[in-house]
């Protein structure tokens, strides 16, 4: 009996001891962290896409807690209503972003980029990649395997069975980026929607990322971008750079007039709403009328006859 109740005191100790010492260490290191970032976190719509730049909502709740202006971080997914909950919570000002949606620059459909051979390996984009360039002659364009898809959290993109192209869903999009991040030809790129005309968000934006000269993109695609520099040389607002044989619309600059979008003879320029037609051009001037040719006197006729 004197054992049992010895071996009971001395665990009870021992568990008195360990309690004491657990509490002095956790207190020694124990981290502090503000719970203004469980606030913010809360009112974070919960994806943990990665979209903001940081891991997680938690990772971007503690960013925005800790700076000091919020106008270089944002939620991708919660837009302005969530930035403005975050703000009140924060008692910071938020600056308004302008809209984002994931563009898809190819336009190599099965109509406009002919199949040379079928590959028979993994149906992922990231895996066929590292050894091989597509079953096309362009090896820019997109492998339609659809790793963008699976990447999507939100059902904003589908591969069109026709084209065999990505298909992006402005209504369900948050420009989250994580179909950009999955694409490995890098074909899809988040860009500003543009400014709202009747309705539709205005932009214009080159479906091309062919680097090859003009001879070699038109050989593997009937749309392809050849750098002729035509859409530059048109544009008012200094938007259009060529740079590689490839022309890129700059979102802050373009100003959605379409005038690019008429002047590009392969018609690699898309936008989301119909350009104005092109004024026509004038009928070249009449040619000058050749200058009157002077007179030329009779010949004087010789006298021969005899006196």
């Amino acid at each position: 009996m004197n054992v049992v109740l010895i071996t009971i005191a001395v665990l009870v100790v021992l568990g008195l001891v360990a309690s004491v010492i657990l509490y002095f260490v956790a207190n020694k290191f124990k981290v502090y962290e503000d719970p203004k970032i469980g606030e913010v976190e809360s009112v974070l719509p919960g994806a943990n896409c990665g979209g903001c730049g940081f891991p997680g909502c938690h990772g971007l709740a503690e960013a925005l807690t800790k700076a000091d202006d919020l106008s270089a971080i944002g939620c991708p997914v919660g837009g302005a209503p969530v930035m403005e909950k975050v703000a009140k919570i924060l008692g910071k000002e938020v600056v308004a972003s302008d809209p984002k949606v994931a563009v898809v620059r190819c336009n190599g459909s099965c109509d406009n980029r002919a199949h040379k051979l079928e590959y028979d390996g993994a149906k992922s984009c990231a895996i066929a990649s590292t050894h091989f360039a597509g079953e096309t002659d362009c090896s820019f364009g997109c492998f339609g395997y659809g790793d963008c898809v699976e990447a999507c959290q939100f059902g904003a993109i589908s591969i069109d069975e026709k084209t065999g192209l990505p298909v992006v869903d402005e209504e369900k999009c948050v420009a989250c980026g994580a179909c950009a991040k999955a694409c490995p030809k890098n074909i899809i790129e988040i860009r500003k929607k543009g400014r709202v005309v009747q309705g539709t968000a205005r932009r214009v934006w080159i479906s091309c990322v062919n680097k090859d000269k003009g001879a070699v993109a038109m050989k593997a695609c009937k749309t392809s971008c050849i750098g002729c520099g035509k859409c530059a040389k048109v544009c008012k607002f200094e938007a259009i750079t060529i740079e590689n044989n490839l022309a890129y619309i700059d979102p802050e600059k373009c100003k959605a007039c379409g005038m690019c979008v008429n002047e590009c003879p392969k018609k690699a320029i898309h936008a989301t709403f119909t350009p104005p037609a092109p004024k026509p051009k004038p009928a070249p001037a009449p040619a000058a009328t050749e200058a009157a040719k002077p007179e030329e006197k009779p010949a004087e006729q010789t006298n021969t006859s005899k006196e």
